[in-house]
């Protein structure tokens, strides 16, 4: 065969792409990136929740500068601070009373009064909420005697339970009692008549009793309002047992204020009522705690 033929028997070779073409059909290389010394350190934050006790710090630091400004400089527009103590007089009077016993045996005397009365408030306030909120006759009966006796403050009670009570001890944790009873009551009860009738529909079409839809369905619907009624109690309870204190108490914080008003020690006064928020405040967060297991199916609210 001669070289023509075989020459077109050879396949033939497509043209070459133009440049632009490749350059738009090969996708872009990664640019490199290249670490320098002088590079900056990762930034330090701090968890939310240390930031937000941050906060809360310096607001009370900043009431306490306030307090301290306005005593100092006898500060007197709608509020007189020329006769009200300052930080420090106040610290050294706190650091003197810390170191005696007679300031603890107060302290002990309320905590023992409130223990007691809370938890009888807490069984029975829980014990009748549930009632009315499940028995129109229970609401008929006993929610007229709450409504009415609830606007009572616990001043007005001091002379009946003194009158009633064998002891002062006695008439003290009944009024201390009255004022934690009524908002576990109330809230008892709103909570369980807001629970949704589907579940207990659902629950009684499986089978369930009376019994087991109450402990297994109501009370655990409800108790969100019972956990907010146990923290109001708490501190309601403490306002009451001031006032029981103030008038027939011989021990306790709420006596200890009074009598150094009485004998005109202003340092004692702002360390009893500091005492009193301290102590209600130590003891609704001990409630909070307790009852948190009780509210693990709760879903996270909203707030950001």
């Amino acid at each position: 065969m001669s070289a023509h033929s075989n020459t077109a028997l050879k396949p033939a070779t497509p043209p070459a792409a133009p440049a632009s073409v490749l350059e738009v059909a090969s996708p872009p290389a990664a640019p490199i990136k290249q670490t320098t010394m002088n590079s900056a350190p990762p930034r330090f934050e701090l968890p939310a929740m240390t930031g937000r006790y941050l906060v809360r710090i310096g607001a009370l630091l900043a009431a306490v500068l306030l307090w301290h400004l306005a005593s100092s400089y006898g500060f007197n527009l709608l509020l007189n601070f020329e006769n009200v103590p300052g930080p420090a007089l106040v610290g050294e009077t706190l650091v003197a009373q810390v170191t005696s016993s007679e300031f603890y045996v107060h302290i002990l005397h309320s905590l023992k009064r409130i223990a007691i009365a809370y938890a009888i408030a807490v069984v029975l306030g829980i014990t009748l909420g549930v009632m009315i909120g499940r028995s129109r006759w229970a609401e008929d009966i006993i929610l007229p005697f709450i409504e009415l006796l609830r606007p009572i403050p616990a001043v007005a009670w001091i002379p009946l339970a003194i009158l009633m009570l064998p002891t002062e001890e006695s008439s003290i944790i009944f009024i201390t009692f009255l004022g934690a009873l009524f908002p576990v009551v109330l809230n008892t009860m709103h909570g369980v008549e807001q629970t949704p009738p589907v579940l207990i529909r659902a629950a009684r079409c499986l089978g369930a009793s009376n019994r087991a839809i109450l402990w297994h369905v109501v009370i655990p619907g409800a108790m969100p309002s019972i956990v907010a009624g146990l923290a109001i109690g708490m501190g309601v309870a403490w306002f009451s047992l001031l006032a029981g204190e103030i008038i027939s108490g011989q021990y306790g914080i709420g006596y200890f204020t009074w009598t150094s008003y009485t004998l005109v020690q202003y340092p004692e006064i702002i360390i009893g009522m500091l005492t009193i928020g301290g102590l209600g405040t130590l003891c609704t967060l001990l409630v909070r705690k307790a009852c948190t297991p009780l509210l693990r199916w709760q879903t996270q609210g909203a707030r950001p």
